[in-house]
């Protein structure tokens, strides 16, 4: 096991040969960690490596079956996340354990309220609520504003203030950039940083490689429940060596290599003059068959909107949508899927996918009349059409039956394209297509969606990473504040030429 050493301080958190296994499945087979003061560790692995486990173990949530755990120099035993907390370990998990109906001051203070005799002081958790949120860069967000109407990154800043109102040193982060923008990215940086300057120390969980480049210092890397490599220096770690590690294969190109598009191919995807009141207006442009075209813009920019606009999940103030020449009714998911439209959706888990359901059902949602015997579904038949594009796909665990919630995120996507694959359509519109993904598994989306567009499909692809939205596309759109501001091939224009056509816009 690759492990590089150097003068460093007496570690927070040893782990040695941490195990845990659910029954015949080994989700950790001997995890070494070491975790320094004021440190940002990283640690990297695909979906199923057992990064959620490891986590859930140091948190309490989990007790390990073998080996051991050392904080501060001495053997523990970390019953339940109460007694995580006890010892200064918090952690900010993916899916945000807030409580919608209750007060941001409520959050941050639930189960260890401010009180006397029995009474809660509301002004003192106040007064407090409001030093955490100024020391997190959000001093505009009252004490008193009910959780539910916040965005989802408000959320998450609300997640990290109940953290630091316990006396914390160690901070556990679990892909906590995967709902921001740019510009919150930045913020959750800088608060990274005063912490580690403070001496807590960062465990940050994370897909995106190149905010490892950025916010890192050492690394360890999960693959298949084991460390094959820990202890790695970010600034001397290669991002290909990275890849290597998780997969257990070199990865020379992320992103399929484009392929022309035929000058006569089709418009089969046509938008007029598209407008949807107070969010985006004058929407013009067209998508060939067997063409990728990325709407690029920042969070806010009306992007989504758009897309869920074309799709009929939004009602058009005006404007024309066509597929293959038909015109689609405003506002009619049904009628846009009938005219061979598909959309995999930004929240596939809410929106898009029946999580309590197995595979079969998930892949056959949009051609259920196609398996139809009278009343009663033909399940064998769905099945059957299932178990073909799972073996084109590449899904694992290739299962038809298997309950979706039990699906890393790459496979759910697979089962989101599954399904427009046998609904048969002709234009697929992507919302964060490989938002949850981990590297292995993108670069397997990237080559599906490409094949895709070489079988003749029109694709439309939406994504926060301007990065992915270039290196997949063959022409880019760019958005922002509701209006188009640029239209060009994709190879004649870099992230930073997006970037800076969008403060123009916004500037203007």
């Amino acid at each position: 096991m690759p492990v590089i050493e150097d003068d460093h301080p007496a570690s927070l958190l040893e782990v040695r040969g941490l195990t845990k296994s659910f029954g015949p499945a080994r989700a950790l087979a001997g995890v070494d960690l070491d975790v320094r003061p004021g440190e940002v560790h990283c640690v990297l692995g695909q979906n199923g490596a057992g990064k959620s486990t490891l986590i859930k173990t140091l948190s309490g949530a989990h007790q390990p079956d073998s080996g051991e755990i050392r904080w501060q120099g001495e053997s523990v035993t970390i019953a339940n996340p109460v007694a995580a907390l006890e010892l200064g370990i918090a952690t900010m998990y993916q899916e945000l354990d807030v409580v919608d109906g209750l007060s941001i001051a409520e959050n941050i203070y639930l189960g260890h309220e401010m009180s006397r005799a029995g009474v809660i002081n509301r002004r003192q958790a106040n007064a407090a609520t409001r030093q955490l949120m100024e020391r997190l860069g959000h001093g505009d967000l009252s004490p008193n504003r009910e959780v539910g109407t916040l965005s989802p990154a408000n959320k998450q800043i609300v997640s990290m203030a109940r953290a630091l109102s316990h006396d914390i040193k160690l901070m556990i982060m679990d892909e906590p950039s995967a709902v921001l923008d740019s510009e919150e990215v930045d913020n959750l940086f800088r608060i990274v940083k005063e912490l580690t300057s403070q001496g807590i120390a960062v465990i940050y969980i994370s897909h995106r490689l190149e905010e490892i480049e950025r916010i890192g210092d050492r690394i360890t890397v999960l693959k298949d429940g084991t460390s094959p490599a820990s202890n790695l220096k970010v600034s001397q770690t290669p991002t290909r060596e990275l890849i290597a590690l998780m997969t257990g294969r070199e990865i020379e190109q992320v992103f399929p290599p484009r392929v022309p598009v035929a000058s006569d191919a089709p418009e089969v995807l046509e938008v007029e003059n598209l407008e949807l009141k107070g969010k985006f207006t004058d929407v013009n442009f067209s998508v060939r068959a067997g063409e990728i075209v990325g709407l690029a813009g920042l969070v806010g920019s009306g992007r989504s909107e758009i897309l869920e606009t074309i799709a009929g999940a939004r009602k058009a103030t005006s404007g024309t949508v066509r597929v293959a020449g038909e015109e689609l009714p405003a506002g009619s998911v049904e009628k846009a899927v009938a005219a061979g439209m598909g959309l995999s959706p930004e929240e596939r888990k809410s929106q898009g996918l029946l999580l309590e359901e197995p595979i079969f059902r998930n892949a056959t949602l949009s051609t259920f009349a196609r398996f139809a015997k009278g009343a009663v579904l033909d399940e064998a038949a769905e099945r059957r059409a299932t178990a073909e594009q799972i073996r084109s796909l590449h899904l694992r665990p290739a299962e038809p039956g298997r309950v979706t919630r039990t699906l890393s995120g790459g496979n759910q996507q697979k089962v989101m394209l599954a399904r427009w694959l046998i609904h048969g359509t002709k234009v697929l519109l992507l919302d964060e297509p490989t938002r949850g993904v981990d590297v292995g598994a993108r670069v397997e989306i990237y080559g599906l969606i490409r094949e895709l567009a070489a079988q003749g499909t029109a694709i439309l692809v939406v994504s926060s990473e301007i990065d992915e939205v270039i290196g997949l596309s063959d022409r880019i759109i760019v958005v922002s504040d509701g209006r188009v501001l640029d239209e060009r091939p994709a190879d004649q224009i870099d992230e930073h030429g997006v970037l800076d056509l969008v403060m123009k816009g916004s500037a203007a």
